[in-house]
This record gives C-alpha cells, structure tokens and sequence, in this order.
C-alpha cells in the first residue's frame, strides 16, 4: 500500500492545493514503511491539476491531509483514494501514527478558496 501526504519543509502542508511536494511512503503488509519518494506537484495542484491520477497510477490507495475543499476529495475518491483531512505535523510521525490507528478524518473540509471546485 501507498499513502501520500501533501508537503512543505517535511510538514503536512495545511492546504492541499498549495503543497511543494508529496511525500509518498510505501507500507508493507506490517504496516512499516518501507520506502520513500517525493513527487513534484503540479502548478495549481487542487482539484482541477492531474494529481489524483498521477498518484492514483503509483498505487497510493490514501492521502494523509490538513485541509482540502470538497472537489479535491471528490476527485481523489474517483481515483480510488481514501482522503484522510486534519493532519498537521511532520510526514514520517503522522504516516507512523495513521499506521499505528491513532489518526481518523475529521470531516471538515476547507470553503475559503478563490476558485469554485465543487462539481468535479
């Protein structure tokens, strides 16, 4: 399994749009991580870039997230991505914590953006 997380200075970035990078850890059957990439971010990364297929075609199978409108959680749920928002701190710690069962969605998504992404 893979699991993604937005980033910037190897912390979850709050706003999934506006990330550098995602870090991308692959976990083994033990639930350990067992490698690690970055993959460049597209400009304008949210909701209307070509991300979710990109990581959906690496085999992330959950995205690790702060904040994230509800057009980019439907787009990564299209591409077969379980969207997990409300995480915040460094990348390692919070993968290592959602693999240990201690991090769950909060349900919140973010409204404050200056586009419209809602119907895709």
């Amino acid at each position: 399994m893979k699991i993604a997380l937005p980033s910037k200075d190897n912390v979850i970035d709050s706003h999934f749009g506006h990330c550098d990078h995602f870090t991308v850890y692959t976990v083994n059957d033990k639930k350990e991580i067992v490698a690690e990439e970055k993959v460049a971010s597209p400009a304008g990364c949210g909701c209307k870039s070509n991300i979710a297929s990109t990581l959906a075609q690496l085999g992330v199978k959950v995205m690790l997230a702060g904040n994230m409108g509800d057009g980019a959680v439907n787009v990564l749920k299209v591409n077969g991505i379980q969207v997990i928002r409300g995480c915040a701190g460094e990348v390692r710690s919070v993968a290592e914590r959602f693999l240990s069962g201690q991090v769950f969605d909060s349900g919140m998504g973010c409204s404050a953006h200056d586009h419209n992404c809602g119907s895709h």
